[in-house]
């Protein structure tokens, strides 16, 4: 049997390529046709190139912590690594959606006085009168407006500038809130 080694034309080339062979493409990211939409609000808090050091040099990587909130009490924070930055970001980003906790918001404000320690980090998180604002700085600032709290005063009580202790800090106080 002698193979066929005729040239193809382009238009033949064409029809060969156009051919249903079943296979349909899969959408990795977003959601299904149909599902409701989320509406959490993203914010990137830190990016960071970090480096593992193996036999054969030096492996780069990014890592990624991203604050998600739906500015109605919800909110989540993800830290995640990834190649290059945009897989680090989006996999901290739904790792962010699934740590979701529910904060105690009394009238735009926190019911009570708070404070927190993680690691090194120690956060203090006040309640203020309605029109006063958001008095805070860095990562407690990101956290407390798409948790959607208005009107708080947060002090960092500790010299830490480490962005990531101060946010897990920030959302292990709005953990403790209770309801009075």
């Amino acid at each position: 049997m002698a193979e066929d080694t005729t040239i193809k034309k382009p238009q033949e080339l064409e029809k060969a390529s156009q051919k249903d062979d079943g296979f349909r493409p899969v959408r990795k990211f977003g959601s299904r046709p149909g599902a409701p939409k989320d509406d959490f609000e993203t914010k990137l808090l830190d990016l960071a190139r970090v480096t593992r050091v193996t036999g054969g040099g030096k492996r780069m990587s990014f890592r990624a912590v991203v604050v998600a909130g739906d500015k109605k009490s919800k909110i989540g924070i993800g830290i995640d690594k990834g190649k290059d930055v945009s897989q680090a970001i989006e996999k901290a980003t739904s790792r962010a959606k699934k740590n979701l906790i529910t904060v105690v918001i009394v009238n735009g404000t926190i019911p009570h006085q708070v404070q927190a320690k993680v690691g090194p980090a120690v956060i203090l998180l006040k309640p203020q009168r309605k029109g006063r604002g958001l008095v805070a700085g860095g990562a407690v600032r990101v956290i407390c407006d798409l948790a959607g709290i208005k009107n708080v005063s947060s002090k960092i009580l500790s010299g830490s500038k480490n962005k990531l202790n101060n946010a897990r800090a920030t959302m292990e106080a709005l953990r403790k809130l209770k309801a009075r």
